[in-house]
């Protein structure tokens, strides 16, 4: 990796009405842009025929970009496919549960297919024959926000096939596995196995999902072999992995198992997009930085993220420099716009860019240049930034499989709420309290290095995690889970004893009813909750309790029943949310925990967002930033300096940041 933070921005000569590449280049660099990345959009350019290449505008891009001295992340071709392709195999687009794709969107082929696969390793060797011996090209990009497009075609379904048959050996120990007795569902020979289309087995659906994914990690790994043969040791790669989408980055992906993907990169990217203006709160970026940060448990690359971005997203005056120390403060190594110039045909042509559609050196651009400015004189002091975060919460894509067959709703109906509503519910809370988190994906077992793991709603959980988790407390760590957690088998088969399974004695507690809440309240003698805290979605009556009592519920019928509690075991404790409540009576619990249990906080709270880091030099690096519209002020916890302004900051000295302001405070450890 380079010794500077990078800035870039997507760049697509192809899109450009005119040709004005050269300017373009002089604008970046004057605003201290440094990278661009290219090639991962036009397939059909560099290969407009069936074996016909034509890279001219590849090599033209490259040259420039080498004379004004840009550094170029060359990405794959491979996510959208060229009208000939689909032409020749009509197969290749993707038949998925909704029915057969048509040409013109990306992302609608069939990884799978023998003969896209064939098309799409050629074109990949022809492109990096292309770059190789471009000095600017630091690092490659696999394909783009991979995801299996949900796959159902015969040959996807073969190789399903082939999975359970190297799985399970014989359809008894599948039949029996999956429980796919109900509703005359077995089978005897395995070429009954049904389509999967049509299951109303959640096991047997469920397993059809982490197979989808399975797809896209071999998807990575294919491409990073045919990569090997072409790149030198110096040219790192990554991929853009993106997040569950809500009209902006939200939570964590359920179509890529990332955390197994990311195992074929050098280093781990990713797509953020957030909303901004009033709605700005930061939270997208801390969540999916720390999401990123914990695939190779190291800094990443924000490969997208937005200038201008979508309509309503016009950064208020200071919310662009907000936004990028932001990716910084969660241990980026820089970002990259998507995009440099707005677009000026086709479905993104809102989408805006650095420029807008008049290429002018507008105020979002102004604005960027004070960032690259900045960065070139910090690199060297926030680049590698090591988080060192005491708190886990523990994210599992088997559970989140389970929770959509399996909602938090009455059968049929649409759920309030899914996984990563109640995931988002714990981290956003920690956020909004200055309690820095890492994010950990279930196949982890030693905890050891954290004070408190928390579990979000681990609907599916295998007995070896049940067991490490029960060993972590019991040698006096901390943990906190939640309702719907250790409920079933990975392959979402419930465990038919005592719940939550395997941890009642941790837990201090059981239970074997649970219903949707009406009118309920959480109440405590023991936490400061806000008043009618109200009870959501599910709610879990807790038998028997050996646990303290922290929460009960109140109501006319379930009044007095445990809802949430605290046990000792061994050294540690366990904590257990049986029931969503409020996200303030959420911040009340844990600020309760937090406080007992030693883990420090800054008496600082959302807007005001805290966030740090230790620094290649051995330095404490600490970021302070207003993610609102109103004045913060805040006291130096130790003398240092101020780096943005380059001041000498005394101990408790106060200071000031403006709307949306930033301030980066270098001291001693």
């Amino acid at each position: 990796m380079s010794e500077q933070l990078i800035y870039g921005t997507a760049y697509y000569y192809e899109y450009l009405p005119m040709d004005r590449m050269e300017e373009d280049f002089r604008m970046m660099t004057k605003a201290g842009f440094n990278t661009i990345r290219i090639a991962e959009s036009t397939w059909s350019t560099w290969e407009p025929q069936d074996g016909v290449f034509d890279f001219t505008y590849l090599h033209r891009v490259l040259k420039a970009a080498g004379n004004h001295g840009l550094s170029v992340i060359v990405g794959t071709p491979t996510y959208a496919i060229p009208s000939w392709l689909a032409k020749k195999y009509p197969d290749i687009l993707s038949d998925t549960h909704s029915g057969r794709c048509r040409y013109g969107a990306r992302q609608n082929f069939d990884m799978t297919h023998p003969g896209y696969r064939f098309h799409a390793e050629r074109i990949i060797r022809r492109l990096l024959e292309e770059v190789k011996g471009y000095d600017c090209v630091i690092g490659f990009q696999l394909d783009n926000e991979t995801k299996p497009y949900d796959t159902c075609s015969e040959y996807a379904q073969k190789l399903f096939k082939e999975h359970l048959i190297e799985q399970y050996g014989t359809t008894d120990a599948l039949n029996d596995k999956m429980g796919l007795a109900y509703w005359s569902n077995s089978i005897a020979d395995w070429d009954d196995l049904p389509d999967v289309r049509g299951t109303i087995n959640a096991s047997f659906g469920g397993e059809y999902e982490a197979f989808q994914r399975s797809i896209v990690t071999e998807f990575l790994s294919w491409q990073r072999n045919i990569l090997e043969e072409y790149r030198q040791p110096d040219q790192f790669v990554t991929h853009n992995f993106d997040f569950e989408w809500r009209l902006y980055s939200y939570g964590f992906q359920p179509e890529a198992e990332q955390f197994e993907a990311s195992k074929a990169l050098t280093i781990a990217g990713c797509d953020i997009y957030h909303p901004s203006e009033h709605a700005l709160t930061g939270a997208e970026i801390s969540f999916c930085g720390a999401n990123a940060y914990g695939l190779k448990k190291s800094n990443y690359l924000v490969l997208e993220t937005e200038a201008q971005g979508n309509f309503g997203w016009l950064p208020y005056p200071g919310q662009l420099r907000l936004q990028a120390f932001a990716q910084l403060a969660s241990g980026a190594e820089g970002i990259s716009y998507w995009h440099w110039h707005s677009i000026h045909n086709a479905v993104e042509s809102y989408w805006k860019g650095v420029l807008s559609h008049d290429f002018s050196e507008g105020a979002v651009y102004q604005e960027a240049a004070t960032i690259g400015k900045d960065f070139q004189r910090l690199s060297g002091k926030l680049i590698h930034l090591k988080k060192k975060n005491r708190i886990a919460i523990m994210v599992s894509s088997r559970s989140q499989t389970g929770l959509r067959w399996f909602p938090t709703a009455q059968q049929g109906a649409k759920p309030d709420h899914d996984y990563n509503d109640y995931l988002r519910w714990i981290c956003d809370t920690c956020y909004r309290m200055n309690a820095e988190y890492d994010i950990l994906n279930d196949t982890e077992r030693d905890f050891s290095k954290y004070d408190v793991l928390i579990l979000p709603v681990l609907y599916a959980a295998e007995e070896e995690l049940i067991e490490a988790v029960r060993r972590y407390v019991e040698n006096g760590g901390k943990i906190i889970t939640t309702f719907k957690s250790f409920f079933a088998d990975p392959v979402l088969k419930i465990y038919h004893d005592t719940q939550p399974h395997g941890l009642t004695k941790c837990l201090g507690v059981h239970y074997d009813r649970f219903t949707r809440p009406v009118d309920v309240e959480l109440k405590s003698s023991v936490i400061s909750l806000p008043e009618h805290c109200a009870v959501t979605d599910w709610m879990e009556l807790l038998e028997d309790p050996d646990a303290e009592v922290l929460c009960t519920y109140d109501h006319p019928a379930w009044g007095g029943i445990p809802a949430v509690t605290r046990n000792t075991y061994g050294n540690g404790q366990a904590v257990y949310l049986g029931c969503c409540f409020d996200a303030a009576g959420l911040e009340a619990v844990l600020a309760c925990l937090f406080r007992e249990w030693g883990v420090f906080l800054p008496d600082s709270h959302y807007p005001l967002i805290i966030k740090k880091g230790i620094s290649r030099e051995g330095k404490l690096i600490t970021y302070y930033l207003n993610f609102s519209r109103e004045e913060q002020k805040f006291r130096s916890p130790c003398e240092g300096t101020e780096l943005l302004q380059e001041e000498s900051v005394s101990r408790d000295q106060e200071l000031v940041l403006p709307p949306w302001g930033v301030k980066i405070l270098e001291t001693d450890i």
